[in-house]
């Protein structure tokens, strides 16, 4: 994960990048920025820049997303990222199930 700096000022407004779970057959992208960041483009733009470095850097060809089924933002903007819902499952641990997303880079 990186960390996200405000352009300007470098103040740190929240968390992109890259993870590994045991539970995925393939990487996924994670995201988090404080609410006062939300929707504002932030997300996106960090999240476009891991998605190409993803592709670009470490040669990865298909990347995963989790997402809880009620958060309409994040799945609007993995959309927007060029994600597609998969399928519905339940992650190690956890009681309810979340929706997987994909993107072929």
């Amino acid at each position: 994960m990186w960390l996200v700096e405000r352009t300007g000022d470098d103040t740190p407004i929240g968390i992109c990048g890259l993870l590994k779970r045991d539970a995925l057959p393939d990487p996924d992208i994670g995201y988090a920025f404080l609410p006062g960041y939300r929707s504002r483009g932030y997300a996106f733009e960090a999240a476009s820049a891991v998605r190409d470095a993803a592709r670009d850097a470490f040669g990865i060809a298909r990347l995963l997303a989790i997402v809880s089924p009620g958060n309409a933002s994040s799945i609007q903007l993995l959309e927007r990222l060029g994600f597609a819902f998969d399928r519905m499952i339940v992650m190690p641990g956890e009681a309810h199930e979340t929706k997987l997303f994909a993107a072929r880079l």
